[in-house]
């Protein structure tokens, strides 16, 4: 008998074993990632049920994840007992013009930290990473005084004006961090061509940075469309709230206590939720590879 030709008789049994291993290891991956995602819908579940209850429904004890009595009626009486459509194109009004702002002014000073050679930029660098350490409260006074003698209070110019000038030193840091895994290589051949620096980021760079634009703008979306803090303090006419003060305005307007209609306040707030879990949906997979490849060069 040819000895090469025999097969070890526990070649199998391991083969086997190893391929089992590896099915239980990814089984109890997924059960790990499913609780998770359970674990963190449990709020946005709990707001879509109390959205459809009843009003004695809401404060039933044990409380019921299932509604007795599904109320759609619930969303068009919630929406119309504040001017929703007033507070909704306001909001656009500023995230629109501040998402703009924030890209324009974010890629322009992201580019020049990664590719424009200058004395001094990795201190201003530094510098400008040091500012996400001060906290808002920190700076609101003199901003504050600052924008009132400007005549900028109750307008919207507050909120907007700062993305332009590239007020987020995260949107700048994710950006020149993205812009340092693109090949120098392709820089110096748009320069032979007889391309300038601003050619080059638009016709080169940005096309090749869409993940990292998209994470921006998801972060910059958010950001915008939640904030309570910067209308609060610089929005003081009822007609120019954002949907953030509105709701606000709508809890304190719908009772007090056991008798606060908790059931139109989600149905309110699940709409208001509506278009960041839309935009998340669909570009999730940019904004994942977007955050992967970030800070892959340094």
């Amino acid at each position: 008998m040819n000895r090469a030709h025999v097969r070890p008789a526990t070649a199998v049994p391991i083969r086997r074993t190893v391929r089992v291993d590896a099915i239980l290891s990814r089984a109890t991956g997924y059960l790990v990632v499913l609780a998770l995602a359970a674990l963190m819908l449990m709020p946005l579940s709990w707001m879509v049920s109390t959205s459809l209850k009843e009003l004695h429904d809401v404060y039933t004890y044990p409380p019921s994840w299932i509604p007795k009595t599904v109320v759609w009626s619930n969303y068009p009486t919630a929406l119309t007992t504040f001017p929703f459509l007033k507070y909704l194109g306001n909001t656009l009004i500023i995230t629109a013009t501040t998402v703009i702002g924030t890209l324009v002014s974010s890629c322009l000073v992201a580019y020049g930290f990664a590719r424009l050679p200058a004395p001094g930029r990795g201190f201003l660098f530094i510098l400008l990473l040091s500012t996400m350490m001060l906290p808002g409260q920190v700076t609101i006074i003199p901003l504050f005084i600052l924008y009132t003698k400007l005549g900028w209070v109750n307008t919207y110019l507050p909120l907007i004006v700062p993305s332009w000038f590239a007020a987020g030193a995260f949107y700048v840091f994710l950006l020149r961090q993205f812009f340092l895994t693109i090949p120098n290589e392709l820089s110096d051949a748009a320069r032979v061509d007889g391309a300038g620096e601003l050619v080059i980021l638009t016709r080169v760079i940005l096309p090749l940075s869409r993940p990292a634009l998209l994470t921006v703008i998801v972060f910059s979306f958010m950001q915008h469309w939640n904030d309570f803090w910067g209308p609060l303090i610089f929005l003081q006419k009822e007609d120019t709230y954002t949907l953030s003060l509105g709701l606000a305005m709508f809890l304190t307007s719908i009772g007090s206590g056991m008798g606060r209609q908790w059931n139109l306040m989600m149905a309110a707030s699940f709409v208001v939720m509506v278009p960041i879990i839309a935009l998340f949906f669909f570009a999730q997979r940019y904004f994942i590879e977007g955050i992967a490849l970030t800070g892959l060069k340094g």
